[in-house]
């Protein structure tokens, strides 16, 4: 495994960092704009593909910005937690093996996110 490969960063740490500055800038950005506002080092061309993927996915949207667009979430910052549902599902979706999925999760799941987690089932069922 090549060194640059070792230091990815975790599926949808991206799309959070991007999201995150979009939701920063409250204005639309331009991949090259939000490239800037990350400081970390990142392609424009990451960054490019991260919007598009957020794009396609819903989460933002884009106008025609010169040979470009710019970019703006949907959504509010409160939503935040919306798009960290929408990445479990769509990781859950991966799998063919649901069951066996969810079981692994819950199985590593504190105690008191156990406990929140039955709760919000029990209250479901009511």
């Amino acid at each position: 495994m090549t060194e640059a490969k070792d230091e990815r960063r975790p599926a949808g740490e991206l799309e959070a960092s991007v999201m995150a500055a979009l939701w920063a800038a409250g204005a639309p950005q331009t991949p090259g704009q939000v490239q800037r506002s990350l400081g970390a080092g990142l392609a424009r061309t990451t960054v490019t593909t991260i919007l598009t993927r957020l794009y396609d996915k819903g989460v933002v949207e884009r106008h025609r910005e010169g040979r470009g667009y710019a970019y703006f979430p949907v959504r509010d910052v409160q939503d935040a937690h919306g798009l960290t549902a929408r990445r479990m599902h769509s990781e859950l979706d991966r799998d063919s093996d649901r069951e066996t999925v969810l079981a692994r999760f819950v199985a590593q799941l504190s105690p008191g996110d156990e406990r929140i987690l039955r709760d919000l089932l029990e209250a479901d069922e009511r």
